[in-house]
């Protein structure tokens, strides 16, 4: 058990969990976040607080904003909005089929002190894009180190952020860490209409939540009687027609009236060979 407080680095960006430390930040306060380029700083949307969890693993924040840090934050944010621009006009000279998705920019600092500065720029192609050109333009333009690195339709997705068809924010660009494999077969498992636009998530490819049911399914397909078989209920003999796995129950057409009903997979027994075999006679 231990305490966490949640820091987003944009506005309605991903969240990122840390200890607190000694330190009992409130929303909207600037708090200085360890990353691998050193400390940066982040908004504080969720107040520190108690959770059942343990929390060893979890960085810890490096204090609270001040001054500098905010006027230095303030000089990054503003060196990105300027990198953006310059680099989507030149993509434009260059007649290359690229898109800006987002734009890094890292001050290095040295034994002796602050050293020169580094650009990342993030973008999404067709194919793969000879850019040597536009590198060497953007390095004079910006007079600073560019690095250009392209990103998968996945990637971009999680880096812009964006609200999913079900309403709420992406979940790769709020608690997903790793990708993985999303396949048609899913879909067709949990009976869903296979329209590119009703499966398919923000960034084109199938949608992630795909997997967060489908185990739920395939344990619902191993142990139901299959559509077509006969079976045994409480109410009598009949055949399976359709299945409810979000209910747990399957769909039965009686053989004394034609009528459907629903029962739970627990109540229904078979298939029965022996009916199989005289309904094929």
């Amino acid at each position: 058990m231990g305490m966490l407080c949640a820091v987003s680095f944009n506005r309605y960006g991903r969240l990122y969990y840390l200890d607190p430390g000694e330190l009992r930040p409130a929303v909207g306060d600037r708090v200085l976040v360890p990353t691998d380029e050193g400390t940066e700083v982040a908004e504080c949307v969720w107040a520190a607080q108690w959770v059942s969890d343990d929390t060893s693993g979890f960085p810890r924040l490096a204090g609270l904003a001040g001054d500098e840090d905010l006027r230095r934050d303030e000089m990054l944010r503003k060196r990105k909005a300027e990198a953006k621009v310059a680099a989507k006009r030149l993509i434009r000279e260059h007649g290359l089929p690229m898109k800006v998705v987002a734009v890094d920019h890292v001050v290095e600092s040295t034994p002796s002190g602050p050293g020169g500065s580094r650009t990342t720029i993030y973008f999404t192609a067709p194919h793969r894009v000879d850019f040597r050109s536009l590198v060497r333009d953007l390095g004079a333009t910006l007079h600073c180190r560019v690095e250009l690195r392209q990103l998968s339709a996945r990637d971009s997705a999680r880096v812009q952020g964006g609200i999913g068809s079900c309403g709420r924010d992406l979940c790769c660009a709020t608690f997903l860490t790793d990708f993985e494999p999303v396949t048609i077969r899913m879909a067709k498992d949990q009976e869903l209409p296979l329209n590119p636009l009703r499966i398919s998530g923000a960034c084109g490819r199938l949608m992630c939540c795909l997997k967060y049911e489908h185990p739920l399914y395939q344990q619902f397909q191993a142990s139901a009687p299959a559509v077509g078989s006969r079976v045994s209920t409480p109410e009598g003999s009949g055949r399976v027609v359709a299945h409810s796995v979000p209910r747990d129950s399957v769909v039965v057409r009686m053989d004394a009236d034609g009528s459907r009903c629903s029962c739970s997979r627990a109540s229904v027994c078979g298939p029965r060979k022996a009916h199989d075999e005289h309904y094929a006679g």
